[in-house]
């Protein structure tokens, strides 16, 4: 009886959490991924590259550094694989003592950025959806001041709806709750801000 009563209010006591993290999801954002970056070329660095160029993959080995136009992705192995209508799909882990990361450039302020880390990114160039798990943080910036921050095990980011979602392993135990964080600055003030 004890335990079911302490299990409740464990929920209870981290419901504001859960919904801050569930909030999160729902909010929306005025300013896009940086448009530009789709016609901008891709460059590669790594300490080996493979590239497959009828399939139009790209294989990273060792230090990997991709950029193109504002976006720049790092890690240790990575895969780079083009569609027929040019959008890329990116795929960077990091190494055991390293991450991955992601930043770009959005849309609108000048500079205003989008930047994450954890064990492993991927990016769709063609829907725009950010995916960071593993240890996970995600920051949006403005003039170099944080606005938001979300922390996590999986942090997904859908710039097109213009909504985040963190979500915990799928072994979560109640108890080890909360697994999720975010910090997220009023809207009105950073829409304002210049």
């Amino acid at each position: 009886m004890r335990h079911g009563v302490r299990s409740k209010m464990l929920i209870m006591k981290r419901l504001p959490l859960i919904l801050l993290v569930l909030g999160a999801w729902m909010l929306s954002y005025p300013a896009h991924a940086e448009k530009a970056d789709q016609d901008k070329p891709i460059i590669l660095e790594a300490q080996k590259v493979s590239v497959n160029d009828v399939q139009q993959i790209y294989d990273l080995k060792g230090q990997v550094l991709l950029i193109k136009g504002s976006i720049i992705v790092t890690g240790e192995d990575g895969r780079i694989q083009v569609d027929p209508e040019g959008y890329e799909f990116v795929d960077v882990k990091g190494a055991r003592d390293t991450t991955a990361s992601f930043r770009q450039r959005r849309e609108g302020p000048a500079d205003e950025y989008m930047q994450g880390r954890g064990a492993h990114v991927t990016y769709n160039a063609k829907t725009e959806m950010l995916t960071i798990t593993g240890n996970a943080n995600l920051k949006r910036s403005l003039n170099m001041q944080m606005l938001d921050q979300l922390q996590g095990w999986k942090i997904e980011y859908d710039d097109i709806k213009e909504r985040y979602r963190v979500t915990p392993p799928a072994n979560t135990k109640t108890e080890d709750l909360p697994l999720a964080r975010a910090i997220l600055s009023p809207r009105r003030k950073a829409t304002l801000e210049k």
